[in-house]
């Protein structure tokens, strides 16, 4: 009995930890943009941002329903 209670319990380890990694990673995250704390204000950045745009060339306000984020941080109708 007690290597079931065992064998459980590292079942329940594993399958928590594997998905904290994959929340922390954001893979099942299916949202087209993301929002990035930076001081007092989020900016909201694409989930394929181009990682050589600085941070502050991401809007500080979550686009429309009809707009979307480029990569560079441009913000433009669907």
């Amino acid at each position: 009995m007690k290597k079931k209670n065992k064998l459980i319990f590292i079942v329940v380890v594993i399958v928590v930890s594997v998905i904290a990694m994959f929340d922390a990673l954001n893979i099942l995250d299916d949202s087209p943009y993301k929002a990035v704390p930076h001081g007092g204000h989020n900016h909201y950045v694409p989930q394929d941002r181009d990682m050589d745009m600085p941070l502050d060339a991401f809007p500080t306000e979550e686009p429309r329903k009809d707009e979307r984020i480029l990569p560079d941080g441009r913000v433009v109708k669907k």
